[in-house]
């Protein structure tokens, strides 16, 4: 075999050692590959766990609405939280007292219809059709059989809506947590919100 085939032919069988080499560098590329798989779910899982007892441990509602705006329903986002009671505070330029639910958790616009209307034709605008007002909730729950109590300040959207009698009509538009675990007065803390605004 001369030169000129030698160049022509570049191709040779591999040795047994070297097939087994490049069998091993595959097989552990494949190895480290699992490994590095089984790590990432371990760690999604695992923040996802903790991520569902911090929820457990945390009150958190959410509100519906219903009756075309008139209501807001409140619900736990936890299943296992159960609303027993409520007491509302609103500031004291929207409503005087405080409004208490049991059974049936809710906000409605006939509490603050009043105060809203008076509050918006003494806005700057001279008359906002939209805001929202600071609420102060206490709630009282039931979770895994002991009774808990969370203090938080929530946001409450509403808009106005002109007709002939009676004035504007009030409209819920949702609600949005403020603030969370109010320690002092939720009355004081809501008036100082709506000062604030």
């Amino acid at each position: 075999m001369n030169e000129t085939t030698r160049k022509r032919l570049p191709f040779r069988w591999l040795t047994l050692g070297e097939i087994v080499g490049v069998l091993a560098v595959v097989i552990a590329a494949l190895g480290l590959w699992e490994n590095h798989r089984e790590h990432v779910e371990a760690a999604r899982e695992h923040a996802a766990e903790i991520a569902a007892g911090a929820l457990k441990d945390t009150f958190l509602m959410t509100g519906a609405l219903s009756h075309g705006g008139e209501v807001v329903r409140l619900t736990s986002v936890h299943p296992d939280q159960v609303i027993q009671t409520q007491t509302v505070w609103f500031p004291a330029q929207i409503r005087g007292d405080s409004v208490e639910t049991t059974g049936n958790p809710r906000l409605e616009a006939g509490w603050i219809e009043d105060g809203v209307r008076k509050a918006a034709s003494k806005s700057e605008a001279g008359k906002a059709k939209a805001g929202r007002v600071p609420v102060g909730v206490q709630t009282v729950y039931i979770e895994d059989g002991e009774t808990k109590t969370d203090n938080a300040v929530y946001e409450l959207a509403y808009s106005l809506h002109p007709r002939l009698l009676l004035g504007d009509k009030v409209e819920l538009e949702g609600l949005s947590l403020a603030r969370r675990g109010v320690t002092g007065s939720l009355q004081r803390t809501v008036d100082d919100s709506w000062a604030a605004k």
